[in-house]
């Protein structure tokens, strides 16, 4: 019996076989792992296991489809039945019920739960489904044993060579997928993504500065989303968050606006400026008799994605590179300028952190409330729009141009 180690380079160049013959080799690394090589330069692994008087061949793959690694991971499934007491027959349905990456995939999306016990919103599914059918697109259709640490490693270095942040969501997705698919036992092995090192990722600190403000403001008011971007610099709520907000939800009497449940998992009690109360309180006057503060026309009943109309306020203010998530780190960039405390800006955006999670859970609204306040006040008077303890009105719409 002929042996050697599997490699990729010494598979490919095994002498092949006289026409209408072929030859066996074993895998030094994995003893019952064996390639077949024919005449035609086919090359097949299977696993040979001696069950009971008779040798048992259970076809994994062809090479180089299927890679030495994902062989090795296959065969050992494979043998890990075996050793369960199955026959041959039951070692081959066991691998071949094995579901690939793609079937978890579409599972994962289905019933997948977070903490709080509540499926994935659109958003994310949206997300992930971009992941599966961009970077991971060539993994998909594979079995689970059929994957393997190599392959996951060396994809996660292809594409981080362009762009480091979609390899480390693949990576993440990859390793979500496993822990789901071991969680609900439809997989024993290991996770492939496991020991794959994420790259350094720099955190993003851009927020809307004392001179750009003055344009901001300018441009916002001339959007026909008005209402919705000021809400989001003086609330700094997500925007998801925001383009949900009902008006059950909303207690102008107290200037408090409750979520019931956040990114994080937890409800949340966002702190309403005057400005903002004063914002709520002209849009309810003019509401159509929709639940919703923001409403739309699409299956949700409410604005689900402004950035078009977001797209049209940086242009207008000749601003580049800020998002419309930087609305909420401009909130809590000017609460840090105005003197806030970590723990008081970590409060009013809902951060969450395992160090900061007790400190928040102490904090009562009003200390939040006026920080809020101090660092709205601050913006506005950046912006031409205030004057020290003056509460002027904030710009109104010039026209209805997204």
């Amino acid at each position: 019996m002929d042996s050697l180690k599997f490699t990729k380079t010494v598979l490919q160049g095994l002498e092949l076989p006289e026409a209408g013959k072929r030859k066996t080799l074993y895998d030094t690394e994995v003893k019952k792992l064996a390639v077949r090589v024919t005449a035609t330069g086919a090359r097949t692994f299977y696993v040979v296991k001696r069950a009971g008087g008779s040798m048992a061949w259970v076809k994994l793959g062809a090479f180089p489809d299927m890679t030495v690694e994902q062989a090795r991971n296959a065969a050992l499934d494979v043998l890990a039945e075996f050793a369960s007491g199955a026959n041959p027959a039951e070692a081959r349905r066991a691998y071949r019920g094995e579901p690939t990456l793609l079937e978890v995939f579409d599972d994962y999306l289905k019933h997948k739960r977070k903490k709080d016990g509540t499926p994935l919103a659109e958003s994310t599914k949206k997300g992930y489904r971009l992941i599966a059918q961009g970077p991971l697109s060539k993994i998909m259709p594979l079995k689970l044993s059929a994957v393997g640490h190599e392959r996951i490693a060396n994809l996660h270095r292809k594409v981080g060579a362009e762009t480091p942040f979609m390899a480390n969501r693949a990576r993440a997705l990859v390793s979500s997928l496993y822990a789901y698919a071991l969680d609900r036992r439809m997989y024993s092995g290991e996770n492939p993504a496991a020991g794959v090192r994420g790259y350094a990722e720099p955190s993003r600190d851009r927020f809307a500065g004392a001179d750009e403000l003055p344009r901001l403001f300018e441009a916002i008011a001339e959007s026909s989303q008005r209402d919705f971007f000021l809400l989001a610099l003086l609330t700094g709520a997500r925007r998801a968050n925001l383009c949900a907000m009902r008006w059950a939800d909303v207690d102008v009497e107290r200037a408090i606006w409750r979520i019931a449940m956040t990114k994080n998992g937890t409800p949340q009690n966002v702190a309403l400026s005057p400005e903002a109360v004063a914002v709520l309180q002209a849009r309810k006057e003019a509401a159509s008799g929709s639940p919703f503060v923001f409403p739309g026309d699409g299956r949700t009943g409410h604005l689900v994605e402004p950035k078009k109309a977001w797209q049209g306020i940086l242009k207008r203010a000749g601003l580049a590179n800020l998002r419309i998530h930087d609305l909420r780190r401009t909130l809590g960039s000017w609460q840090a300028m105005t003197g806030a405390s970590m723990a008081i800006i970590g409060k009013s955006l809902n951060h969450k952190s395992q160090q900061a999670t007790a400190i928040y859970a102490r904090l009562e609204l009003d200390p939040v409330r006026q920080s809020i306040n101090t660092a709205t006040s601050a913006m506005l008077e950046a912006a031409g729009l205030k004057h020290g303890a003056d509460v002027l009105p904030l710009p109104t719409k010039k026209n209805t141009a997204a």
